[in-house]
């Protein structure tokens, strides 16, 4: 009987998740998020002695995979995410064992449109960027074909007589999911034949504002933004799409295209005019918070005035902070540790 007992015993702890073999926090996720994390980490190791959390940039979809996929040591602690995390990966999450997730919102970024300061300025509307990388477009008739636009100034003869080149982010990013709703399907909408298809048949013009052009036009340029820095820099004639921040921390060689007229900076991306913004995240396995060391300490450095503060580190880094309504809100949720509710996310 005693040795049965044994058996049963070591077979629950082997099912059970082993956290306490791992002293380093792990996380992964948004490549936009990443630099704000790492400084965040290092502030943590510098502050505590603790080991410096490892940080990966996976993407935010990637990041979210290897989240969601299981609870114990050989799973991230942390994932970033420049979008909020989607109902049916918290539904994976909970299918395996990732009983309980915590949302913290940490700030805002504006999606930028950028090119060599060594090129000629110029703008672009929504509508114009939606005609630039669209796979299909309407016809004059509204009959939707495949994109025929090779230069700028096939969409608009005022536009630059230079090849269609945006290198940007692959479908596996937040960045990505971000620059699909607030420019390709607010471009759409601009356009009547396909305001009146989104009336008519919603999954048919979804369909159309999500399909990027595969000739390339638009180049997937993958997780590393500042690979796509380093390639405006070598060619003028491209433009890039990223997060805000890397925009800034390179404003001696790139410069910002304005969207319909309004250019991304930190003040207009706080006070909302520029409309190609959004918030970014960091979610927390719960689970983890009491097996890991200096989790919960790591948060409290992420959540706290010194970091998200107005006048915090990681504004300095570019982060658009929260008003003071929503960083108290989002502090206590992280300092709380309060799980988030299935019913919140879409």
């Amino acid at each position: 009987m005693k040795r049965m007992m044994i058996g049963l015993g070591a077979l629950v702890l082997a099912a059970s998740p082993a956290l306490a073999g791992r002293d380093q926090i792990r996380i992964v996720g948004s490549s936009t998020v990443y630099p704000f994390t790492t400084a965040v980490a290092e502030a943590f190791g510098k502050a505590t002695g603790m080991k410096t959390p490892v940080v990966e940039s996976t993407g935010t979809g990637g990041g979210m995979k290897l989240f969601c996929a299981g609870a114990g040591e050989d799973t991230p602690d942390f994932t970033n995410a420049s979008r909020a995390m989607k109902k049916s990966e918290f539904e994976t999450c909970v299918k395996n064992g990732v009983a309980e997730v915590v949302e913290i919102k940490v700030g805002f970024d504006g999606l930028s449109i950028a090119q060599s300061k060594a090129a000629k300025p110029f703008g672009l509307t929504k509508t114009q960027l939606f005609l630039a990388l669209a796979k299909t477009i309407p016809d004059k008739d509204g009959k939707l074909i495949a994109n025929p636009n090779k230069n700028w100034s096939d969409i608009d003869p005022a536009l630059p007589a230079t090849k269609i080149e945006v290198l940007g982010p692959p479908p596996t990013s937040g960045t990505r999911d971000s620059f699909a709703e607030l420019v390709m399907e607010k471009g759409a909408e601009g356009i009547e034949s396909l305001a009146a298809l989104k009336k008519a048949d919603a999954k048919a013009f979804e369909a159309v504002w999500k399909a990027m052009r595969e000739d390339g036009a638009y180049v997937e340029a993958g997780e590393n933004d500042n690979l796509i820095v380093q390639k405006l820099q070598a060619n003028p004639d491209a433009l890039g799409i990223f997060g805000y921040s890397f925009l800034e921390q390179n404003e001696a060689t790139l410069s910002d295209i304005p969207v319909d007229g309004v250019e991304a900076s930190y003040d207009s991306i706080a006070n909302g005019t520029y409309k190609v913004a959004r918030p970014l995240f960091i979610y927390v396995k719960k689970g983890h918070a009491d097996s890991i060391p200096g989790m919960k300490e790591f948060i409290a450095e992420y959540v706290s005035d010194k970091a998200l503060g107005e006048d915090g580190y990681l504004a300095d880094k570019g982060l658009v902070t929260l008003p003071a309504d929503q960083a108290g809100a989002s502090r206590k949720a992280a300092l709380s540790l309060e799980p988030l509710q299935a019913d919140s996310l879409k």
